[in-house]
């Protein structure tokens, strides 16, 4: 049955806003007290020294809301739910060790398929990304590396200002919206979830809008990933696989042939650079970090209107509609004279 946000999730969503402004207020302070600064080089999208590591208090915030969110839901949620916050701890300290030393990524990424695969396990039985088409142990595979790659691409793909806030936010609103038009199960309290991560971004936001004070950081991009990745692993297991391609589109086309690039001109794929679309707009395509943000944003809100369409009108439509806004950003992305 559909379920439209209560009392409970707007107070959760108040709640992560203040909190992600209050602590990421306290984390930069602090950030800037012990130097800890990302330095320009020449493939950053920035000029000057900035403190990183807002993640610090931003995924806190979400790990807190989403805690609250399940003492206070009246259902009985799985415990895949409980397991994934548990494993977003241990990505929040990995990453943050990451942040400090650059630990190698023979090291971070072994964990990373750990963490997944120890949330993967504990989903039930009925919650099966590909529908029933495959067998149980095939669909924990696909969900496994899906998952995997998606917490990945939110790292590669948070490069300007203001991005993964921006898109985390987008995911709670669609997360939220969905919630009230579809019958998403009454197993996970999906509004209050939403509504957290839409607050703890805007929190964020404040201060990573253009020009950024500070940066997310590892610390934020990895944990956020992976939460954000848990709703949409729950979303196609409760038969809306569409809908969890579409909400966050614009992110797994540009991630994902940018990466199909590296690889046909042999180029590693580790490695830092700037040849995803939104920041080839930046550095030659003459938009500001912001006006390439804002041109996702807008680009988001069709991709849920996409959404809606593939839960009202079926999965195809959804998905050409979805074509529209993605192929618009990456021609007007990839244009170096701009209006």
């Amino acid at each position: 049955m559909p379920t439209h946000p209560d009392l409970t999730a707007i107070l959760l969503g108040l709640g992560s806003l203040a909190f992600s402004v209050a602590g990421t207020r306290l984390v930069l302070f602090w950030l800037k007290t012990k130097a800890v600064l990302d330095m320009p080089n020449e493939r950053s999208s920035h000029t000057e020294p900035t403190p990183r590591g807002g993640g610090l208090a931003v995924t806190l915030v979400v790990i807190a809301g989403w805690t609250a969110s399940l003492i206070l839901f009246p259902g009985n949620p799985p415990v895949a739910v409980w397991i994934t916050l548990a494993m977003a701890l241990v990505l929040y300290g990995l990453s943050w060790i990451d942040d400090r030393i650059n630990l190698k990524r023979r090291l971070r990424f072994p964990i990373h398929v750990i963490a997944v695969t120890g949330a993967v396990l504990s989903l039930p039985d009925y919650v099966l990304v590909l529908q029933g088409e495959v067998p149980l142990w095939a669909d924990r595979i696909v969900t496994v590396i899906s998952w995997v790659w998606f917490l990945n691409l939110y790292n590669f793909m948070d490069g300007i200002d203001g991005i993964t806030g921006m898109q985390t936010g987008s995911i709670g609103l669609g997360i939220v919206v969905l919630s009230s038009i579809a019958g998403l199960g009454a197993n996970v309290p999906w509004a209050s979830m939403g509504m957290t991560l839409i607050g703890a971004s805007i929190g964020f936001l404040l201060f990573n809008w253009h020009p950024a004070r500070l940066f997310l950081g590892d610390v934020g991009s990895i944990p956020l990933g992976f939460l954000t990745g848990f709703l949409l692993v729950m979303l196609a297991g409760a038969g809306y696989l569409a809908a969890a391609l579409i909400l966050p589109a614009y992110y797994l086309v540009d991630a994902t042939v940018t990466l199909l690039r590296r690889i046909a001109t042999a180029k590693p794929i580790a490695q830092a650079h700037r040849e995803h679309f939104y920041q080839v707009a930046v550095h030659s395509g003459g938009l500001s970090h912001s006006a390439v943000t804002l041109y996702i944003m807008a680009g988001n809100m069709a991709l849920l209107i996409a959404t809606i369409v593939s839960v009202t009108l079926g999965p195809a439509a959804g998905i050409l509609f979805a074509c529209i806004p993605v192929l618009f950003l990456l021609f007007r992305f990839t244009r170096r004279t701009l209006v």
